[in-house]
């Protein structure tokens, strides 16, 4: 009777543990802003949230981060709403694959970095002709937008410069060795590789200007962008304030996540921003005002609208 009894004790756990609920947080790069807000994420989940375990996996970016959540299995992704946007329709680097999408939240806005040193010469983003330029790592919404922001400036991103494929610490690497004249990253304020940078004995950071390319984007691809600004203070050894192209990020998953599930996701963070905001201060941005007027083009989950609606939200 009582082996009978720690069987069926033994089967219960193992029910029990089949009904828990193991996430895993699609980031970015480890130099990127993604990697560090969703390593608290995955902190707050697992400490907060009772029966949800979750862990930050490191990845290429947003691209990558979509087709993991369009696999089906548990994630939770970081993603620019372009990105997003592309995955939905099945459009560019999802072209005949959409993928069934929900928003949890919009997080805060990523700022287009072009990134070079004093010593390249370069000052605009026609003088990128020519040059060594990284434009992110395959897998990245960094890729996506550098590509459309040279062609907004009339650059070919194949004629006109010789390209590298580098997430933001490669490229702050091979700037350092002199391997590159530029780079595209789009991230956070700050960015931990660019601070790194900035920081750097013999380099003077210089960050060209990319705004006036947000009309020519929005009339191609949508109203996803918009200008903004680096200020000054960001990055050591910046001359001036930096007129920088952005675009939303948002937090993505399955639409297929149960209902439930994403509630807890969406409670979690707005319960424990202060907590999340100690991982990266991005967190400070992920207001319910900003879901208020929201610029994601993906609609968002029932359980995020359910979470919102109790908070009088009502989403746009």
């Amino acid at each position: 009777m009582k082996f009978l009894k720690i069987v069926a004790l033994s089967l219960s756990l193992i029910w029990g543990g089949a009904q828990a609920q193991n996430l895993s947080i699609a980031t970015g790069g480890t130099g990127g802003v993604y990697y560090p807000m969703g390593g608290g994420l995955a902190s707050v989940l697992s400490s907060k949230v009772p029966g949800m375990t979750a862990t930050a996996e490191v990845t290429g970016g947003s691209v990558d981060n979509l087709n993991l959540v369009g696999s089906g299995k548990p994630y939770v992704g970081f993603s620019m709403a372009d990105a997003a946007k592309d995955a939905e329709a099945g459009q560019g680097k999802f072209k005949g694959r959409p993928i069934d999408l929900s928003t949890l939240l919009v997080l805060y806005p990523n700022l287009m970095h072009v990134v070079t040193v004093e010593s390249t010469g370069i000052k605009s983003m026609k003088d990128l002709k020519g040059k060594r330029v990284s434009t992110g790592s395959p897998g990245s919404a960094t890729e996506v937008m550098a590509f459309r922001l040279l062609e907004a400036a009339g650059l070919d991103k194949d004629k006109d410069v010789q390209r590298e494929r580098l997430g933001a610490a490669e490229s702050v690497n091979a700037m350092k060795d002199r391997k590159i004249d530029a780079f595209f990253w789009v991230g956070g304020l700050p960015t931990s590789a660019v601070t790194d940078l900035a920081n750097s004995p013999g380099m003077t950071i210089v960050m060209v200007d990319n705004a006036d390319e947000v009309a020519a984007m929005n009339k191609k691809y949508g109203n996803l962008y918009f200008k903004a600004v680096i200020p000054k203070t960001t990055y050591k050894g910046m001359a001036k304030d930096n007129q920088a192209a952005g675009v939303a990020n948002i937090l993505v998953v399955n639409a297929k996540m149960p209902d439930d599930e994403a509630y807890k996701i969406v409670k979690a963070v707005f319960d424990n921003k202060i907590d999340l905001v100690r991982t990266h201060k991005e967190y400070i941005n992920v207001t319910l005002e900003n879901q208020k007027q929201s610029s994601s083009p993906v609609q968002y989950h029932p359980g995020a609208l359910k979470y919102l609606k109790e908070k009088n939200i009502n989403v746009n």
